[in-house]
C-alpha cells in the first residue's frame, strides 16, 4: 500500500509533517509505504536530522508549493509540479492508494473533482467529518464544507454515501441516519430541510430515524448526520472549540479529549474515484500521524469500491 503525503501542506509544514510521518510508521503496517511529496533536498535534510535510516518513507520530488491563500484552480494549473499537483497525479495513475494533505483545502477539492473525478451517478462529493459521541464512538457528518448550498437530492445522496462509509469503515451495519434540523417534528425547518426529510423518509436504502437537533449532536442519536456544508462546517468547528476552551480551564475528560481534532487526523472526500483525505491546516505531528493512520484504514476498508457498487445498484 502506498500513501502519498503532501509534505508542504499545513501551517507548520514541512517539519510537522515529517515528524508526523515518523510517528506514523511506528503504528502502521510495515508493508505500507509513505510517499513524501515535496522538495527532495529539504526532506532528506529533515529525515537525516532525525536519524531516519528506514525504507518505509520514499521521497517524491516536487519543487512547487500551493500556498494556503492561493486561488485553487489557478494554482493547480500554474503549478503542475506542486506537492498537491504531484499527489493527485500519483493517485490518478494508481501509484498511490490514497493522498492526504493539510494544505489548501480548495486545491484539494478542485484536484479531486478534475483529476480523479466524481464517481458516476454522484451529484456532488461531500467532505465527511467525525463527531465524537458520549459513548466514546464517532458519528459521521456530511457535508462539512464542500457544498455550502445544497439541494434536497444532494442531501439524500449524502445520507446514502455516509451510510456506506460508516458501514465500510466501522463494520457496523444499518447505521442510523439523522437530519440536522431546528426541531424533531417532520414539518419543522427550512424548505430545504422539509423537502430533504420527505426524500430521506422514502429512501429504502438507509435507516432514517428522522430529524435531530443541535442538542443531540454529541448524544449518540445518529451514526450518520446529514446537513448542508454551511451548517456542517459551523457545527464541526463549534465542536472543535470545546477542547481548547476546556483545556484552558484545566478540565479534561475522555469526551473532551475526543473533541481534539488531532485525534482523528483529517476528513475524507466521499464520492470521488479515489481516497483523498483533507487535514486541518494547523495540523501538529500528532494530527499528521492520525491523518496517515486514517488514510491506511480508508484504503483497507475498500470504501471507494463499495460506494461505486452501491451507487450502481441504487
Amino acid at each position: 500500500m502506498n500513501i502519498a503525503i503532501d509534505v508542504m501542506g499545513g501551517d507548520y509544514a514541512p517539519i510537522a509533517v515529517i515528524d508526523g510521518m515518523l510517528l506514523a510508521i511506528e503504528h502502521i503496517p510495515k508493508d505500507v509505504t509513505i510517499l513524501a511529496i515535496g522538495p527532495e533536498n529539504r526532506i532528506k535534510e529533515l529525515l537525516s536530522e532525525r536519524n531516519y535510516t528506514g525504507n518505509q518513507i520514499q521521497i517524491i520530488a516536487a519543487d512547487q508549493v500551493i500556498e494556503m491563500g492561493e486561488h485553487p484552480t489557478r494554482a493547480l494549473s500554474q503549478k503542475p509540479n506542486s506537492s498537491i499537483g504531484v499527489g493527485f497525479t500519483l493517485l490518478k495513475e494508481g501509484k498511490a492508494d490514497a493522498f492526504a494533505s493539510a494544505g489548501n483545502t480548495g486545491a484539494m477539492m478542485v484536484g479531486s473533482l478534475f483529476s480523479v473525478k466524481t464517481i458516476e451517478g454522484i451529484q456532488r462529493p461531500a467532505i465527511a467529518g467525525f463527531v465524537p459521541q458520549i459513548n466514546g464512538k464517532y458519528a459521521v457528518m456530511l457535508d462539512i464544507g464542500a457544498n455550502a448550498d445544497c439541494k434536497p437530492e444532494m442531501l439524500d445522496q449524502f445520507a446514502h454515501l455516509g451510510s456506506v462509509y460508516f458501514e465500510a469503515t466501522t463494520g457496523s451495519g444499518n447505521p442510523r441516519v439523522g437530519l440536522m434540523n431546528i426541531g424533531e417534528e417532520e414539518q419543522k425547518g427550512s424548505i430545504l430541510s422539509q423537502a430533504t426529510h420527505a426524500l430521506l423518509k422514502a429512501n429504502t436504502k438507509i435507516n432514517f430515524i428522522g430529524n435531530i437537533e443541535g442538542k443531540d449532536f454529541f448524544e449518540n442519536k445518529a451514526d450518520v448526520i446529514v446537513t448542508d456544508g454551511f451548517t456542517g462546517n459551523i457545527m464541526l468547528k463549534m465542536g472543535e472549540s470545546i477542547y481548547n476552551i476546556m483545556k484552558s480551564q484545566g478540565i479534561s475528560t475522555d469526551f473532551i479529549e475526543n473533541t481534539n481534532y488531532e485525534n482523528y487526523g483529517g476528513s475524507p472526500i466521499i464520492g470521488i474515484n479515489g481516497n483523498v483525505i483533507i487535514a486541518h491546516g494547523a495540523s501538529s505531528p500528532k494530527a499528521i500521524q492520525n491523518m496517515i493512520k486514517l488514510s491506511v484504514s480508508v484504503v483497507e476498508s475498500n470504501v471507494c469500491q463499495k460506494i461505486k457498487a452501491s451507487i450502481e445498484n441504487n
